[in-house]
């Protein structure tokens, strides 16, 4: 699932889907496409509904679900150092802490609190396609952090880093969480390098990877003994229901997911249980599924330390500092272009 927050021809991921003049339609569009091919998929970027944010929130405080918990925790033990290798090495000079997709702001604040006891002087720019997501995070840091001058800015990823390169001085980019495991491995390529483009060899990256452990502790945490991650995934069939006037019968899906340690990918799904026809509100449109055909709705790909600096290296990156938890389950990586290197 996306982590703490976020479509492939091949295979679904979080990528930002650019916003349109209406959501339904772009909703229609993706499933049409989604469903028509041999290999059934859809985004998980249609996961988060009302009801899907608030069964993610509960996913979150699941015993079996590691991700959000360790890298809070990650995030405090190095949060000094951190916040060191963010700032300019002039400590006087002025940056930009730029967030790419920074939901409730929870992880972010402990970076942002130990800036403000240094003393740094820098602009938080929480970025995200929802206005309304936003206007709740500024209100919150008005509320607990006065003194923090923010800019939100609503635009897609690609947007809003192509504006923050005209702008002079140090831009440091915040990506945490392990969002970037929701990308097919050619769609991480390609939004890394589109991270890279418009960065400066002054600037930095700081971005969130799940790492490959015991794979039974990482299918435990998309399978919980609870049913929480199910439901997640079968809210994915009531909102086309509702918003696409499908009549999925859930008592005919099972939630699935499989964990592969050679590719690092946990792949979700919803099985048909049976043969069936779902019908959706448009005339004429019915999707045929056969018994146990898949949609594929997730990919949470997890990563090693040289895997990691190979992508960095592919990518016109190279890893500058690697921060982990005790356990070694989680990393933020600290990155930055590569000497002499201009990004294609």
């Amino acid at each position: 699932m996306p982590h703490d927050s976020t479509v492939s021809a091949a295979e679904p991921a979080s990528a930002p889907i650019p916003a349109a003049a209406d959501p339904n339609l772009l909703l229609q569009e993706h499933v049409r496409e989604g469903l028509a091919r041999p290999f059934k998929a859809l985004s998980s970027m249609f996961f988060y509904d009302d009801e899907g944010s608030r069964l993610f929130q509960q996913i979150m405080a699941l015993p079996e679900y590691y991700p959000t918990r360790t890298e809070f925790a990650l995030l405090n033990r190095h949060r000094a150092a951190m916040a060191r290798a963010l700032r300019p090495q002039n400590p006087a000079e002025p940056f930009f802490l730029l967030e790419l997709g920074a939901g409730d702001g929870l992880k972010t604040k402990i970076l942002l609190r130990e800036l403000l006891a240094e003393g740094a002087d820098f602009t938080y720019v929480p970025v995200d396609i929802s206005a309304a997501a936003l206007q709740g995070l500024t209100r919150s840091l008005q509320a607990e952090l006065p003194e923090l001058r923010v800019e939100p800015v609503v635009a897609d990823y690609a947007d809003a880093l192509g504006l923050m390169a005209a702008r002079p001085g140090r831009k440091a980019v915040l990506f945490l969480g392990s969002n970037i495991g929701n990308f097919s491995p050619e769609e991480r390529h390609q939004f890394l390098r589109s991270l890279a483009r418009p960065l400066t060899s002054d600037d930095r990256l700081l971005i969130g990877f799940d790492l490959q452990k015991d794979p039974r502790l990482i299918r435990n945490a998309y399978d919980d003994s609870q049913g929480v991650t199910a439901a997640f995934n079968y809210n994915l069939l009531r909102r086309l229901n509702r918003e696409l006037g499908a009549d999925f019968d859930l008592a005919n899906w099972q939630h699935y997911t499989d964990y592969d340690p050679l590719s690092g990918a946990v792949r979700s799904f919803l099985a048909s249980t049976c043969a069936q026809t779902v019908h959706f509100a448009e005339p004429g449109w019915s999707v045929d599924f056969r018994a146990w055909e898949m949609i594929h709705t997730e990919n949470s790909y997890k990563f090693t330390r040289p895997g990691i600096e190979t992508i960095a290296r592919e990518t016109g990156l190279q890893v500058a500092e690697f921060f982990t938890d005790e356990q070694d389950y989680f990393a933020d990586v600290l990155l930055r272009r590569q000497d002499g290197q201009k990004v294609q």
